[in-house]
């Protein structure tokens, strides 16, 4: 919890929001819960949404809702972007630089088989107890959840929930090509921090999902976990995914697409611009290795490449780890 607070308290801006919001607000919430373990993500939704909100009444911030359609880089390093606004107006915003904070979904791919009659179910769905209850049907069904995420235990442990109260006719059929993998705490840094199991959904897979664990917990009476190789995988789906009505892929996410970026020139001509991002800057360079002018990246879509202390290299997301990772590079975007 401490590091949401410290998230939301981590610049000037923000808090001044905080100081102009009305108590009892999104962070005073959070600031009510056990501050040593994790909660659920709506109440940083929430401190999402109330920050949004205050930036955009700050003065000096003008705020566009709509699509950005292209972006063109001039001779004297300006940008211009166009917007498809949310009225269906065009609009046009010149910048000395541009921040890409796009965003990524979760990966959906297509399946490598073709199933008959089964529907994916949306991660995003199956992440919020509130909607997978209203998205399932209380008859017999079965869903299949594929990986082994942090985002795949938190589906389990909804889907669980669901099966053990209000949906008592839930099968689950759990996916996995390895064994699960734990963040693990060592001698002032974390092994694996990005990419295994932490806090409530660690302590939760350790409990019910593990071998040795897994026939004796009370989660076997719903779900049943297959086993399989990346060599095995479409025969492993043609068997199991026989009378399975829902799928859901935890397999990690994708970068959003960016829209088109050009740089043009005096003579109206165009050459189109393919950006190779930094990670450790946060920056661009083209396919030249030359450095994009005035165009950065930040969030979820564009994280920092950290190296622990073994050498396994890992992609910092979390929310404190954008503001870090922003806050040591912003100084050189100007």
């Amino acid at each position: 919890m401490k590091l949401f607070i410290d998230f939301a308290e981590a610049t000037g801006s923000f808090r001044k929001v905080l100081k102009d919001t009305p108590s009892p607000h999104a962070v005073d919430a959070i600031r009510k819960l056990p501050q040593d373990i994790g909660c659920d993500l709506g109440y940083a939704a929430d401190m999402c949404l109330m920050l949004t909100n205050g930036l955009i009444e700050t003065p000096g911030v003008e705020a566009r809702l709509g699509r950005v359609k292209a972006a063109s880089l001039d001779e004297s390093n300006k940008w211009t972007v166009e917007m498809e606004l949310a009225d269906g107006e065009t609009s046009k915003a010149i910048s000395d630089r541009v921040v890409l904070c796009t965003g990524s979904s979760p990966n959906n791919q297509e399946l490598p088989v073709e199933i008959p009659n089964i529907k994916p179910l949306e991660l995003d769905y199956a992440l919020s107890p509130s909607i997978l209850a209203k998205e399932l049907p209380k008859e017999p069904v079965t869903v299949a959840v594929i990986g082994a995420s942090h985002s795949a235990v938190l589906v389990l442990i909804n889907l669980y929930n669901l099966a053990s109260t209000s949906h008592p006719d839930l099968k689950i059929k759990w996916f996995t090509r390895h064994p699960l993998r734990y963040a693990e705490f060592m001698d002032g840094w974390i092994l694996r921090d990005n990419t295994g199991l932490k806090g409530a959904a660690a302590a939760w897979a350790r409990e019910n999902l593990e071998p040795e664990k897994f026939s004796s917990s009370p989660v076997s009476s719903f779900i049943s976990k297959i086993e399989y190789t990346k060599s095995g995988e479409i025969e492993t789906y043609k068997k199991h995914l026989k009378n399975v009505e829902y799928y859901v892929q935890a397999i990690g996410y994708i970068r959003d697409p960016v829209p088109p970026l050009r740089k043009v020139s005096r003579m109206d001509s165009s050459t189109e611009i393919a950006p190779n991002y930094v990670h450790e800057t946060g920056g661009f360079v083209d396919n030249t290795g030359k450095k994009i002018p005035a165009l950065f990246a930040s969030g979820i879509g564009w994280p920092e490449r950290v190296t622990d202390p073994q050498g396994n290299v890992e992609y910092a997301v979390g929310f404190w780890k954008f503001m870090k990772f922003v806050k040591r590079v912003v100084g050189d975007w100007n």
